[in-house]
């Protein structure tokens, strides 16, 4: 699963994977944290995170959100997706 963004110690990845579930979403690691957040939406489907890292994830999902869709078409192609700014 490449990891598409990182910053203040939280990890983003996107499964490499054709046919992903749907929602379009993308996965979230901090420490031992662990959460699911859906693009569109913008907010977390599954797992959690501390308050402070959920903010700032949800944050830079909505600034990033056109970027998000597009690498989500490229996994669901089979490509590998972008990397995408991280948060400053």
């Amino acid at each position: 699963m490449p990891t598409i963004s990182m910053f203040y110690g939280i990890i983003i990845r996107m499964y490499y994977a054709p046919k992903e579930h749907p929602p379009p979403h993308f996965h979230v690691y901090y420490g031992e944290y662990r959460a699911t957040v859906d693009i569109l939406e913008c907010e977390i489907l599954q797992g959690d995170l501390p308050v402070k890292q959920t903010k700032l994830v949800l944050a830079w999902a909505e600034l990033h959100q056109d970027e998000l869709m597009a690498d989500w078409l490229l996994v669901m192609n089979g490509e590998e997706p972008f990397k995408i700014k991280p948060l400053q």
